[in-house]
């Protein structure tokens, strides 16, 4: 018997749901963070979600630093207010603590790239803002050294994912990482900002003149690395830089 052209169309669709509840039934779903059996695929259980800290409004109008009470569309916190930084605006979708680092850590670390989805989709929605009508995704780039070594750049996954969920294009070798430096976990905000001077550049070949450009990485801490990224594109002719990363570290005194 002929197949309509109405049911030959929604035939692909009804085989995508077999395929996806064989899967669930062979591996079911599980959260991101604790691993447990849970509805929903990649996403985070109740419980876990409790325990990770999304960042919204209020939060300063620069840095994207999380206030406690609202101040006012264009408030600064005292860092900002003390120094404009390279970029204009800098935002994050989760705080970074003992609760969500093993989110971060796993993934950066531990090969579970099956996490970008989920990451791709929270970014694109903590920095609708940023993206709205930004050109391009510029992730910070790894030194070759240590890309060898990872396989992969945490940041170009971050990327590729915030694009495949709605995001803008991404040129994922506009910056180069042209200094091996040392790992910034141990060193304080001066001793970062100086292992990073003059790390990055921009590779030849391309034009930043008059772009709009997010610069994506996993996590802000002090903000050295994407200060002295968000500097070699402004000096490129970027017209503005903004950041988008996945996590911020949140200090009692950077407030």
């Amino acid at each position: 018997m002929e197949l309509s052209i109405a049911t030959a169309l929604r035939f692909p669709a009804f085989l995508r749901r077999v395929s996806r509840f064989a899967l669930d039934m062979a591996l079911p779903p599980r959260c991101l963070l604790c691993n447990e059996e849970q509805g929903d695929a990649g996403a985070l259980c109740a419980a876990c979600w409790r325990k990770v800290t999304f960042l919204a409004q209020p939060c300063c109008a620069c840095c994207g630093l999380p206030f406690t009470f609202e101040m006012g569309p264009e408030a600064l916190c005292a860092s900002c207010s003390r120094k404009q930084p390279s970029f204009a605006r800098a935002r994050a979708a989760f705080r970074y603590d003992d609760d969500s680092k093993k989110l971060v850590l796993s993934f950066k670390h531990g090969d579970r790239l099956h996490l970008a989805p989920a990451f791709g989709g929270w970014m694109r929605r903590s920095g609708e803002a940023l993206l709205a009508d930004a050109d391009m995704l510029v992730p910070v780039p790894l030194h070759w050294t240590r890309l060898f070594k990872r396989r992969y750049n945490q940041a170009a996954v971050l990327a590729r994912a915030i694009h495949k969920a709605g995001g803008p294009p991404v040129a994922v070798d506009w910056l180069v990482r042209r200094k091996r430096t040392p790992s910034q976990g141990r060193l304080n905000a001066a001793n970062r900002m100086a292992n990073v001077k003059r790390a990055f550049g921009m590779r030849k070949g391309h034009e930043a003149e008059g772009k709009r450009i997010v610069l994506i990485d996993d996590v802000l801490t002090t903000g050295a690395t994407v200060e002295e990224c968000a500097r070699v594109l402004k000096r490129a002719g970027a017209a503005r830089v903004d950041v988008l990363t996945l996590s911020r570290v949140v200090r009692r005194e950077d407030g």
